[in-house]
């Protein structure tokens, strides 16, 4: 609605020098010249952690203590649950002294085999008691660990899951653990940009929760194979997360550049379709509008690549279009860079009236 106020205004200013018979028509024009252009590839992907992990218990056993809350953060080795564990710590116990015992038939039986007073097999078999002891401390020691839920890395914490007293079952899922300060976008491109794109390449990407934020990104990986269903390719950006605002499973667009160069760039709201051609209003050095026709390559939003058809420095007609014909008398009134709005384009014009 507010485009189609501006058009009118627009119409209207252009219809009151007409109806005033004015010698030459105001137009609003852009000085043509060289810029960078490109084909930008546009796809979305999915966000991941760096790092990510269910934290689970691998035993039955009874929770005694949570060392968490919903959220935090933690480093890597923090304690993050405790179950029951007297049983296994009777039994360490018990194989510790089992272990010390057997240690003293070894220092007993050691000098009486020098003297011949003891056998061989008795050596051995003092030695083979320790040796059993110390698998069997060592197969408590690892019950132990398993009644301890440890964070394998540090990240944030998810929602809590378990409460004290709970028994824990094998695969009950006591919360989960997102390493967020780098974080991983994979996304999906058509096999054809393949060239467009390498490991290493410099990448923007925006989230539609912060729409003013653009992330920088760069290229990790690109995938060994070409999806032969939908004819695309993964491809893999870090992007880092210093502040921890983007968060797994977030969907993000991102936008590639492929092919730059160097071309002439305009408003496209200065082409004038004539069937399957397209022509432009160019103001020669007499102020006339010469009616020319010009070749267009790719659009992107609001420009369009101009092939050929138009030499930079060149001034061309953006609005206006509509009442002037070859050979009109013009009259430029305002500079229109393809950024400002009608509004002050109207502005301007007023103003140099004035």
């Amino acid at each position: 609605m507010k485009q189609t106020t501006l058009f009118f205004l627009a119409t209207l200013f252009f219809s009151q020098f007409t109806m005033a018979e004015q010698k030459a028509s105001p137009v609003f024009a852009v000085t043509a010249s060289t810029q960078e252009f490109y084909d930008q590839i546009e796809a979305l992907g999915t966000l991941r952690a760096n790092e990510s992990v269910e934290l689970t218990s691998v035993v039955t056993e009874r929770v005694v203590a949570i060392h968490f809350e919903s959220g935090q953060r933690v480093n890597q080795g923090d304690v993050l649950v405790t179950m029951e564990t007297r049983q296994e710590e009777a039994l360490l116990a018990e194989e510790k002294s089992v272990l010390a015992e057997a240690e003293r038939q070894l220092n007993r039986i050691s000098p009486l085999v020098k003297r011949g007073a003891a056998t061989e097999s008795s050596l051995t078999e003092a030695q083979l008691n320790i040796q059993t002891a110390k698998a069997r401390i060592t197969a408590i020691e690892s019950q132990l660990k398993d009644r301890q839920i440890v964070a394998p890395f540090s990240g944030k914490l998810g929602l809590r899951n378990i409460s004290v007293g709970i028994m824990a079952q094998p695969g009950t899922v006591i919360t989960t653990l997102d390493d967020d300060s780098v974080m991983k976008l994979d996304f999906s491109i058509p096999e054809i940009y393949l060239s467009a794109i390498k490991e290493g390449n410099q990448i923007q990407a925006s989230a539609a929760a912060y729409p003013m934020q653009t992330f920088s990104g760069v290229v990790q990986s690109i995938d060994s194979r070409v999806d032969t269903a939908t004819r695309s390719i993964r491809v893999r950006v870090l992007l880092d997360n210093p502040d921890h605002i983007l968060r797994p499973g977030m969907l993000m667009s991102v936008k590639l550049q492929k092919n730059p160069r160097q071309v002439i760039v305009l408003p496209e709201e200065s082409l004038v379709p004539r069937g399957r051609k397209n022509y432009v209003y160019v103001v020669n050095d007499n102020n006339t509008a010469e009616f020319k026709p010009v070749k267009i390559g790719a659009r992107k939003k609001g420009v369009v690549e101009i092939i050929s058809g138009v030499q930079a420095g060149e001034q061309v007609v953006t609005h206006g279009t509509l009442k002037i014909q070859p050979g009109t008398q013009v009259k430029i009134t305002a500079q229109d860079d393809g950024q400002t709005s009608l509004v002050n384009l109207l502005k301007q014009s007023q103003t140099l009236e004035d």
